[in-house]
């Protein structure tokens, strides 16, 4: 089970980021990630204009850092980003159980490591076995 939500997790993950910006978040992914954390209907509404938002204000804040005319700070998009996505969690926490929205951070952590760290620019380190993986 663990393995099938991880494999699902990569997924959606890869696949809501690698569009490129600044369209919406397809729903598609709002589907898997409804599935991945068993939403009802009125949650997945709730979470998809909560993840609509953020997704907006990311790429405003990329936009309006583009617009400046200065190439962006990446520490300073690093937190405002952090940031946002704090305030993303806040805004969910009353939206879904706390199972729910402890699955939400391990995929958002999970997506962070894909994009930023172990997982990033040309897959894992060599001899490491992927998450999807292993058992």
């Amino acid at each position: 089970m663990k393995a099938s939500v991880i494999a699902l997790a990569v997924l959606w993950t890869g696949a809501l980021f690698a569009q490129a910006p600044p369209s919406p978040v397809p729903a598609a992914h709002i589907d898997r990630l409804a599935t991945l954390l068993d939403l009802s209907d009125a949650q997945k509404t709730q979470v998809q204009a909560i993840l609509q938002d953020e997704h907006a204000r990311m790429h405003a804040s990329f936009d309006q850092a583009k617009a400046s005319g200065t190439k962006p700070d990446w520490a300073q998009m690093q937190a405002l980003h952090a940031q946002i996505q704090q305030e993303t969690l806040q805004k969910l926490a009353p939206v879904l159980s706390e199972a729910q929205l402890k699955k939400f951070q391990t995929l958002q952590e999970m997506h962070g490591e894909m994009m930023h760290g172990h997982f990033g620019h040309g897959g894992p380190p060599a001899g490491a076995t992927p998450p999807a993986l292993q058992n």
